[in-house]
């Protein structure tokens, strides 16, 4: 049996559908079990826990073979990250409580950097779980390059505004498939300590090469503008954000290069055409 969290999302479902192709048993963890249907239909078995509460954590990860712990995004976090110590402490203490085979932690690239930033939270959690004396894979993923959903209306108008900047300068991006492939693939595998393994997709990706091919996909022309700096943090207040400085932080760490990969990632196999063309024939 694997406990996955988050398997209501994109990488959680794609964890959960690799292993039941593998005809392993697959445990649910979820907030809400009525609104996760599909998966009981599918030969799961579902169990209730909130990622702040420790004991209905330790019941859904309890008789595993392994768990896969994924924590919600939090892009408006309070300032010094208490909700990130919080979830760390949850999950450090199920985990040391229901003692399963191994897990597997989606953590981030970058997880290593100095310097605050949103993905922080990543850090301390990742500390925090190193002090837990289970077998443990930390997968770093690159950015998302689902996180182009967020371009889709812009480019059906023909423009993209991009905070990522130079608008030449590739990131290192990655599926949710690949993600989630790989992760159901460690699940399966046997290693005895902490390990970090990073992933990117077959290659970095530029902004300007998103719009090319946003272009190509919906066959009209599509620009990319780079944000001004300057705007950030007013932008960001004037949607609703309390706290945009780590936001801020996090994508000065990209642009500037210091959010990065620690050593050589392992690569993945899906593209960023395949993953722009799913999205857009999500929405028609």
């Amino acid at each position: 049996m694997f406990s996955i969290m988050g398997i209501t999302g994109k990488v959680g479902g794609e964890i959960a559908r690799n292993l039941l192709a593998a005809h392993k048993a697959v445990r649910g963890v979820v907030r809400d079990p009525g609104r996760a249907q599909v998966w009981p239909r599918q030969g799961c078995e579902l169990v209730a826990a909130d990622i702040h509460d420790a004991m209905s954590l330790t019941a859904a990860f309890q008789e595993t073979e392994g768990v896969f712990l994924l924590v919600p995004p939090s892009f408006d976090p309070l300032p010094k990250f208490p909700e990130a110590h919080a979830i760390a402490a949850s999950l450090r203490a199920a985990l040391e409580a229901a003692q399963p085979g191994k897990a597997v932690y989606l953590s981030t690239i970058g997880a290593q950097a100095t310097r605050e930033n949103l993905l922080s939270q990543h850090t301390i959690i990742e500390k925090e779980l190193r002090k837990v004396e289970l077998p443990i894979t930390f997968l770093r993923p690159g950015w998302f390059l689902e996180n182009c959903s967020w371009d889709l209306a812009p480019a059906k108008s023909g423009r993209i505004p991009s905070f990522l900047q130079p608008l030449d300068k590739p990131v290192r991006m990655v599926a949710t498939e690949d993600i989630g492939r790989v992760a159901a693939e460690f699940l399966q595998e046997t290693w005895s300590g902490h390990r970090t393994v990073e992933l990117e997709g077959p290659r970095p990706v530029s902004p300007n090469e998103i719009g090319t091919t946003f272009a190509k996909l919906l066959r009209h022309s599509v620009k990319v503008e780079a944000v001004p700096r300057e705007t950030w943090e007013s932008l960001f207040k004037s949607q609703g954000m309390k706290n945009p400085t780590p936001r801020i932080q996090m994508l000065d760490g990209f642009n500037e290069g210091w959010i990065e990969f620690e050593g050589s990632p392992q690569k993945g196999i899906v593209g960023l055409e395949s993953v722009l063309r799913a999205l857009i024939e999500q929405q028609n």
